[in-house]
C-alpha cells in the first residue's frame, strides 16, 4: 500500500492540497473521492477514508478545496455559483490531472451537493451523499444564522484547520448562503440527469435540512437511488452515527463493485 500525504497540485491557477492512497493496481477499479463540508477540510473525515480503503481495497483521494485547510486562500469573492464552479471546473480538472475517471464520490453537506452536480454532467461510477442540499430551506438559513451567532465560540476550533484563512472562509460560506440572491439556488433540474447508483444519507435530526431534501433527490434520480435516514443523528452522520453510516456506505459500495 502506498500512501502519499499532503501533496499539492496546481488546478486552475490554485495550489490544492490532497492525499492520495494508492493500493489497487486494477485500472478498472474506481477511486473513492471524498468531498468535505462547507467549513471542512481533509481532517473532517476523521478515519472514514482509511476504514473504507481497508474494507474495500480501493484507492482513496481526499483534498482541501480552495480557501480550506492547507490549500491556497480564496482569491475572489464567492458567487452563488460556487458549488457549480467546484463540480464543473475544479473537480474534473483535479481528477484528470491525477488520472482518475468514473470515481465513486462521497460528499458531505456542500460536498454532497458538489457530488450531485458532478454526477449530473460527468461519468461517475456511484455517489454517496450525506446531508446534501439541492434547494434552500428556511431551516438551512436558520441553522447558518445560529452558526454566525456562535462563531466567536467556534472560531478557535476552525482556526486549528484553516489558520489565517478562517474568517474569510467562514464568512464566504455564511454570507453566500444568506445573500438574497441565494434563496433561488436550486439544482433539481441537474440532479434529474443523474443515472449512476446513489446512496442518499441524512440524519433525522439534521439542523440544516428537512427530510424533503432526501425525498426530492431520490425521486429525481429514480430507481438507482437509495435513501437512508439515520436516527439520533444531526448534520454529520459519519461522526454522529459513525457505525451505522459506515455500514450503509460499505454495503452500498460492495453492491456497486
Amino acid at each position: 500500500m502506498c500512501v502519499h500525504n499532503n501533496q499539492t497540485i496546481e488546478v486552475n491557477g490554485t495550489l490544492i492540497r490532497f492525499q492520495h492512497l494508492k493500493q489497487n493496481t486494477d485500472p478498472a477499479a474506481p477511486t473513492l473521492v471524498f468531498l468535505h463540508e462547507g467549513l471542512g477540510c481533509i481532517e473532517f473525515w476523521k478515519d472514514v477514508p482509511s476504514l473504507l480503503a481497508q474494507e474495500t481495497g480501493l484507492n482513496i483521494l481526499s483534498y482541501d478545496r480552495q480557501g480550506h485547510g492547507q490549500s491556497d486562500p480564496l482569491s475572489s469573492p464567492r458567487t452563488v455559483e460556487y458549488l457549480h464552479h467546484e463540480a464543473q471546473l475544479v473537480l474534473p480538472l483535479l481528477l484528470e490531472k491525477l488520472g482518475i475517471s468514473r470515481p465513486i464520490l462521497i460528499g458531505h453537506s456542500d460536498g454532497g451537493s458538489i457530488a450531485l452536480l458532478y454526477a449530473a454532467h460527468h461519468p461517475t461510477r456511484a455517489i454517496v451523499t450525506e446531508a446534501a442540499h439541492i434547494f434552500v430551506e428556511e431551516v438551512t438559513l436558520e441553522g447558518i444564522k445560529h452558526a454566525v451567532a456562535a462563531y466567536p465560540k467556534i472560531k478557535d476550533k476552525l482556526y486549528k484547520y484553516h489558520g489565517e484563512k478562517t474568517d474569510t472562509l467562514f464568512y464566504a460560506w455564511a454570507d453566500t448562503w444568506l445573500t438574497p440572491e441565494f434563496i433561488g439556488w436550486n439544482i433539481e433540474k441537474e440532479v434529474n440527469n443523474i443515472q449512476c447508483p446513489s446512496l442518499i444519507i441524512q440524519g433525522i435530526d439534521d439542523e440544516y435540512a428537512t427530510q424533503e431534501q432526501v425525498t426530492k433527490i431520490v425521486s429525481l434520480i429514480g430507481e438507482s437511488a437509495i435513501s437512508v435516514m439515520i436516527e439520533n443523528c444531526g448534520h454529520t452522520p459519519h461522526i454522529q452515527a459513525k457505525e451505522a453510516t459506515l455500514k450503509q456506505m460499505l454495503t452500498f459500495i460492495r453492491k456497486v463493485l
